[in-house]
């Protein structure tokens, strides 16, 4: 497929200048069901490794099970209740992540449906990739961080679509993960395995505008070598 679109530079860099971490958002403002599927669009057509997409978005929209999560959220304290779309970004692990799953199957044959001799072919190449290159077989926990470094490249391309369409958001880490699981279990939101919390993200509109944006020279994180 053709790109015929030429996106404007100038366009594109006052979307990355705009967006800002708003820590509170308008609650009397909303974003159309069209804009938010514009925005969880951008985070399913992000890249994963080999194309197997190890993650789960869960937008949470009941302000019952938002106050129970805003308790053990420390970051989320007034983004959780005041954004017009909160997100759960979750990580697949082991279960999901290994060589031998029937999610890494179902990946191959259903979504990218590829002919059987060439999924054997990709197992096998897989199983090297995860075995010797990056070795995620020495703990469960590394499918897990391995999937959630991936899941930010759909955060990131959320966040900046986000901003592209003048709609603001806030990434967390702050909140206690062990906690925040639990709850989505309770609730039977979430499986009682083979997930795991990568991330959360509100999406409203700020109610006040940040402080210019900082940040370090272009030629003080850049280094070449030719």
């Amino acid at each position: 497929m053709k790109l015929e679109t030429k996106f404007n530079k100038k366009d594109i860099l006052s979307a990355y200048e705009y967006r800002h971490a708003s820590k509170e958002f308008d609650p009397n403002k909303k974003i159309s069901e069209d804009d938010f599927n514009f925005i969880l669009e951008t985070g399913r057509l992000s890249p994963s490794s080999f194309g197997f997409e190890p993650w789960k978005f869960i937008v949470i929209q009941n302000e019952k099970l938002r106050e129970k999560l805003k308790i053990v959220s420390s970051g989320g304290q007034k983004q959780i209740p005041s954004s017009s779309h909160f997100v759960i970004i979750l990580s697949r692990t082991k279960k999901h992540l290994n060589y031998d799953s029937d999610y890494i199957q179902s990946i191959m044959k259903n979504v990218q449906q590829l002919p059987q001799e060439v999924i054997e072919i990709m197992v096998k190449f897989y199983k090297d990739f995860i075995k010797h290159d990056i070795k995620l077989v020495e703990g469960d926990r590394l499918f897990f961080e391995w999937g959630a470094r991936q899941t930010y490249i759909a955060l990131g391309n959320m966040m900046t679509s986000a901003a592209m369409i003048g709609i603001d958001s806030c990434p967390m880490e702050g909140f206690n993960k062990k906690q925040a699981e639990k709850i989505l279990k309770d609730e039977g939101i979430m499986p009682a395995s083979g997930f795991g919390i990568s991330s959360m993200v509100t999406f409203g509109y700020r109610i006040e505008n940040p402080l210019p944006k900082k940040r370090q020279a272009l030629d003080e994180i850049v280094e070449w070598v030719n």
